[in-house]
């Protein structure tokens, strides 16, 4: 009886560890099918949240250097369709522009492993990087974007401008760069019958997502403690300040100098077709004396010459220039009259204000 009920024990123990692991590998392999069905079908990317932290973070070093123009790595989760910044840190400014790469490839590494040790979140997400009026649209932000994406799959950079911040605006923008664009990018292809057959504008180039700064309850109670019961303050009065004098006339002088630069792409582009004009007519005067070359030489019953000749300078194909330089310039007209517009307004709004304040 006694090896009887020990004969059952093991079998009932063994028969346990089996559908044990049977469990556990269904749910492993429902785990792996998730997360392979996840990353096939990822959801597109709909609003970037930042701790109000990594916000204040940002803010305290890029007007800490302002005007110099600074940068920093985000860090956090990309949850779904919602990208998690919980943390940030800086880039070191260094004048020497030799060892600025090797040592900040060692920096960045140095405090992801810092991060680590102290259990802080440590997944790269993206980078931040100060502006001055919103002059951001560059070659090299479009280079720094292809890289990060070559080991993180969504990556967002935040744009701050400290220059509004005496206008009481909090000028945070996150950017991504289109899926079309990437492709035109890698193909390395922006001629005019390509961006046409893609139906590509300049407005494609890069994409905003909207950003929600959240924080704990505890930090909401605390602000909410902070708060004054004072009616009006000093801060109130101040925005009812029209000197916005300075701030439009270098948004003017920037303007003024993106329209000289997209003269010059324009003038660029002048130049490649009155020089592909000229080959064509060069080419059909060189086709046409040919053929009548050809019609005397069957006449004379001799074999014709043939009617192409690559070797002949005139056949070979004149490069088209790119565009996408033209589309960054548009882009920045763009967002400098947008500046222009916006502070023309507020202007207005206030006169209007103050005007009906004087009658009363």
């Amino acid at each position: 009886s006694v090896n009887f009920s020990l004969n059952v024990h093991i079998e009932s123990t063994l028969a346990h560890l089996i559908l044990h692991s049977l469990f556990c590998y269904a749910v492993a392999r429902s785990f792996l099918q998730a997360i392979s069905k996840d990353e096939a079908v990822a959801p597109p990317l709909r609003v970037v949240q930042i701790e109000g932290l990594a916000v204040l973070k940002i803010i305290k070093h890029c007007k800490e250097f302002a005007p110099t123009l600074v940068t920093g790595q985000l860090l956090g989760l990309d949850v779904g369709s919602v990208l998690e910044v919980t943390n940030c840190f800086p880039f070191p400014v260094r004048d020497d522009d030799e060892e600025i790469e090797a040592d900040g490839a060692n920096y960045q590494l140095e405090m992801m492993r810092c991060l680590r040790e102290v259990n802080v979140d440590n997944n790269t997400v993206g980078w931040y990087q100060s502006t001055v009026l919103g002059s951001y649209q560059t070659v090299e932000l479009i280079e720094t974007f292809m890289n990060y994406q070559e080991n993180i799959k969504r990556c967002v950079c935040i744009i701050y401008d400290p220059s509004k911040a005496d206008l009481g605006v909090l000028a945070l923008k996150a950017l991504k760069l289109s899926d079309s664009f990437m492709e035109l990018y890698r193909a390395g292809n922006f001629t005019g019958d390509k961006l046409r057959e893609k139906n590509f504008s300049w407005m494609d180039i890069f994409e905003e997502i909207p950003i929600k700064v959240s924080n704990s309850a505890l930090v909401s109670a605390f602000m909410t403690e902070l708060e004054t019961d004072a009616p009006v303050s000093q801060g109130d009065y101040d925005r009812l300040q029209s000197s916005t004098t300075p701030f439009l006339e270098n948004n003017m002088e920037f303007l003024i100098k993106c329209m000289d630069d997209l003269s010059m792409e324009q003038q660029k582009f002048q130049y490649y077709y009155r020089n592909l004009s000229r080959q064509q007519a060069q080419q059909q005067a060189w086709l046409q004396k040919r053929r009548t070359e050809n019609m005397a030489r069957r006449s004379a019953g001799e074999e014709p010459l043939p009617e192409e000749d690559p070797s002949n300078p005139i056949f070979k194909p004149i490069p088209e220039p790119s565009r996408l330089e033209s589309f960054l310039i548009t882009n920045q007209v763009s967002n400098f009259c947008g500046q222009i517009n916006g502070v023309a307004g507020q202007n207005f709004s206030r006169l209007y204000l103050t005007k009906a304040l004087h009658e009363n």
